[in-house]
């Protein structure tokens, strides 16, 4: 079956244009909200410098592992997480693979769902902090843990919401090259122009210096504490955006001759890069102006305002901020929707405009009554300590362990110059489906690592 095109008509598959597209498509999957206002706080709390060798070891770990495979297992596939699956039991001569395939890859395709419905209520919310700014009126708030409650509440932000919605959709609409891969190139440099800007203006705040010897003086002593292990690996983790879905689905629009490996690299590269310069800015900004270090989202919706309203020209690097954060959240919010909307489009015979159509009536039905802090919070927290784990291990025992031997690390292989080593397969069949799993049962076990 030929897969059908944006327009709606049947015709080649969409892909990416290049490789260098792919790569900056994938790192706006992973500059994420988890690397702005997560990973600062970690790197902070759990011994700053210290903290970055094991998150550093994983991260590396699951992007020569998970992310390669990923990328390798949706582009061999040629298709998302229910097609790939199908294709792989197929392969293997399972009665009824194809049934079984679907339904197992129903798991990834839904909580990629499930996550940016999660994802488009907090950039509803970025969107009107950055029009506040914007106009000025953020910085005059008096009380602005009070202004954010009245937002995060239920019902509170559906004007807002509904923007987020139909901004990112519609650049779902416009389809893989024309939309998802334009948003990229523009969003992701912007991002980080706009994060370099801003760390140089925290750079000159009096006071700052105390906040980088609290986030790059190493304490030793936090390698001793199994939950800075537990905790960088969770932050690698969901940082990589591995859930067997957004990936996977990049990957099945990328063409045979680029090289996954090089472009794995590249991800694991410029993710850590975001999440250090993203720390570098918030944790002085805090320390400046004697504000308590937060995670989650009184951190950029309460503390860090504050800040701005100290600042001098606050209004200006209020605006850049925010702007900033809201690059990041639709970059890797177009990443989440893409899998249920190609699911569509695949397995269901649907022209584009009517998958995104669907996706963007159900996002908006289930969205709409998680729009209070505590709802969207337990709501995204269900769905990265149970769904999006099980996603990744279910592509992962896919890729490595159903399809037949070789056969993963020949598609790795596509593209590639240089022969990949022998390290590939016990790394990848033993060691990143062992970590995924432990993923699973420590997400569990602490209520979210992630």
């Amino acid at each position: 079956m030929m897969a059908e095109n944006t327009s709606g008509g049947v015709g080649a598959r969409d892909t990416f244009t290049g490789k260098t597209a792919f790569i900056i498509s994938c790192i706006g999957s992973a500059v994420g909200l988890s690397g702005i206002w997560l990973f600062p706080y970690r790197v902070s709390e759990m011994g700053g410098a210290a903290y970055l060798i094991p998150y550093l070891i994983f991260v590396v770990l699951l992007g020569l592992t998970g992310v390669i495979g990923e990328m390798a297992f949706g582009r061999a596939m040629g298709t998302g997480p229910m097609g790939a699956f199908a294709k792989a039991l197929e392969m293997r001569g399972v009665k009824h693979g194809s049934t079984i395939g679907k339904v197992l890859g129903f798991v990834p395709t839904v909580a990629a769902l499930g996550i940016a419905i999660g994802y488009t209520v907090v950039l509803g919310w970025f969107l009107k902090y950055t029009v506040a700014a914007l106009t000025g009126s953020l910085l005059n708030v008096p009380d602005v843990g009070a202004y954010f409650g009245e937002l995060a509440t239920d019902f509170g932000s559906i004007g807002w919401h509904v923007a987020a919605l139909v901004i990112t959709l519609a650049v779902m609409l416009a389809g893989i090259s024309k939309g998802i891969e334009r948003l990229n190139k523009v969003m992701m440099p912007l991002f980080f122009v706009l994060i370099v800007i801003i760390g140089i203006r925290v750079a000159t705040l009096p006071g700052a210096f105390a906040g980088y010897e609290y986030l790059l003086v190493p304490r030793w002593e936090a390698l001793s504490d199994p939950k800075t292990w537990v905790y960088a690996l969770g932050q690698a983790f969901f940082g990589l955006s591995l859930a067997g879905g957004g990936t996977l689905v990049y990957g099945s629009y990328l063409k045979k001759d680029v090289d996954v490996v090089s472009a794995a690299k590249n991800v694991v590269v410029f993710s850590t890069i975001a999440a250090l310069l993203s720390a570098l800015v918030v944790v002085p900004a805090v320390f400046a102006f004697g504000i308590d270090t937060q995670s989650g989202p009184p951190l950029l919706f309460i503390a860090l305002p504050q800040v701005f309203q100290q600042m001098p020209m606050g209004g200006v690097f209020c605006f850049l901020f925010f702007l900033a954060v809201v690059c990041a959240a639709i970059t890797s919010l177009v990443n989440l929707f893409e899998p249920p909307i190609e699911a569509l489009q695949e397995q269901a015979h649907l022209p584009r405009w009517a998958a995104v159509l669907i996706t963007a009536v159900v996002a908006l039905a289930v969205g709409v009554f998680i729009e209070s802090g505590d709802a969207v919070s337990n709501w995204m927290d269900a769905v990265s300590i149970y769904a999006m784990p099980v996603g990744a291990l279910m592509a992962a025992v896919m890729f490595f362990w159903v399809c037949p031997k070789g056969f993963a690390k020949a598609q790795a292989q596509l593209g590639r110059e240089k022969e990949i080593g022998r390290w590939f397969e016990p790394m990848t069949k033993y060691l990143f489906v062992g970590i995924t799993a432990a993923v699973i049962v420590l997400g569990i076990f602490f209520g979210g690592i992630g």
